[in-house]
């Protein structure tokens, strides 16, 4: 009786785990994309404007202006204003300390060329004999290939588990990891899982 309730409650729980994640989730991003218009005064909020509350326009005026300023910025004129704004950024210490390297990470990882977060990777960590995923984040630097004299070098991103979004950077030569054929969304959801979802390709046939 016992080991029935539990595999019911165990088999409701792998059912609504999921959906309340995605609820949680899209809520957060809806909520962020909703809350923007609170950065407009108050009398030119569309709530004031149009003297009633409409549910999501934060999130499709959110939207609209991010799609306006791309379409704007991917032009000539707009390629030389986000130049001349980058020159006045770039001449406010603190500010451009911050936003070059936002903006260099950014470039970086969705740059169609790049080669950021596109490879999984195996790596003996924490010590010999144990093995831990990794995404390659990019090659060694010149100066780091010479101080060692091991030869090329690789960056990566060794991420921690449950939580992908925190982790560690290393350096290893390039001789010393593995690449693997898995896909960076199924490394993903092997580290959440831990380890529970498997790539399919991997799940070993009975």
């Amino acid at each position: 009786m016992m080991a029935s309730l539990r595999r019911y409650f165990i088999s409701g729980l792998l059912f609504w785990l999921p959906i309340w994640a995605t609820f949680v989730v899209i809520r957060f991003l809806v909520d962020i994309l909703n809350n923007t218009i609170s950065l407009l005064p108050h009398r030119y909020q569309p709530d004031v404007l149009l003297g009633f509350h409409i549910p999501g326009i934060g999130v499709i005026i959110t939207l609209a202006v991010i799609l306006l300023t791309g379409l704007m910025v991917a032009n000539f004129i707009g390629r030389k204003l986000v130049g001349l704004w980058e020159r006045i950024v770039s001449r406010i210490p603190l500010v451009r300390t911050v936003y070059t390297g936002v903006k260099q990470v950014l470039d970086t990882l969705f740059s169609p060329g790049g080669q950021s977060f596109r490879k999984v990777l195996l790596v003996e960590y924490p010590r010999p004999g144990l093995w831990s995923l990794a995404f390659q984040t990019g090659d060694g630097t010149q100066e780091v290939e010479s101080a060692v004299s091991q030869g090329a070098m690789v960056s990566l991103f060794i991420p921690t588990t449950p939580n992908p979004t925190s982790g560690f950077l290393m350096l290893a030569p390039r001789s010393k990891v593995i690449e693997l054929k898995m896909s960076v969304e199924q490394a993903l959801k092997y580290v959440i899982s831990l380890g529970v979802v498997q790539p399919e390709h991997a799940v070993k046939k009975k």
